[in-house]
């Protein structure tokens, strides 16, 4: 069964710090490339970041460059996002994706997990 489960959500106060994991289980996260959505109430799903299967190119929203860091585990088959200086904006459910092209990007995804709240009061 094809899984991808998100966890390290919480609540956080403005300027801290969150580690987001996004753990794979059914297959094998070396092939696909791999991306962090978040949804914040009566918005649209917006792209966080994504970490290419290949090179490990990575790319960042606007709001969140210079501030989250995604990596990958692929001998954990897990992929992390690193959130600093976290902002009242960042609060949203973060979902992990799962794409087969292996490339980075925003759209194309097979596979998604079922969210991990962030909170960060204003």
């Amino acid at each position: 069964q094809v899984q991808l489960v998100e966890s390290g959500g919480g609540l956080v106060q403005p300027g801290g710090s969150l580690r987001l994991s996004c753990v794979a289980s059914g297959f094998t996260l070396d092939y696909y490339a791999i991306g962090w959505f978040r949804q914040a109430p009566g918005k649209e799903r917006e792209g966080v970041s994504c970490i290419s299967a290949s090179d490990g190119r990575q790319d960042y929203a606007d709001p969140v460059k210079g501030r989250f860091t995604i990596s990958r585990d692929n001998a954990k088959n897990t992929v992390y996002l690193q959130m600093n200086s976290l902002k009242p904006e960042d609060t949203a459910v973060y979902y992990c994706a799962a794409s087969h092209w292996g490339s980075c990007g925003w759209t194309d995804y097979d596979w998604w997990g079922q969210g991990t709240q962030v909170t960060v009061p204003s």
